[in-house]
């Protein structure tokens, strides 16, 4: 099981594409993931800022941040398999 304070991160980054890539080679090897991903134009505490500025010349591919964790038993694995350095 993978918890806060056994994981590490493989990925981050603002690429759905990326992240599927990665998920099938951690999927396709057998190691267990988890995933999180920070919405950007959400703000908890002044409301979503959309709302209030609307998204006129944003990049819509980096409206998302997207995170992926492994147990830190197979991140040596994991990031051998996924080519990281």
């Amino acid at each position: 099981m993978i918890s806060l304070w056994n994981r590490k991160d493989v990925y981050n980054g603002y690429s759905i594409k990326a992240v599927n890539k990665v998920k099938e080679i951690l999927i396709s090897n057998g190691i267990e993931y988890t995933t999180r991903v920070v919405y950007r134009n959400n703000s908890k505490l002044f409301g979503p800022s959309r709302s209030r500025t609307g998204a006129f010349g944003e990049k819509t591919e980096l409206a998302n941040i997207y995170y992926l964790y492994v147990h830190k038993d197979d991140y040596d694995k994991a990031i051998m398999l996924i080519g990281k350095n």
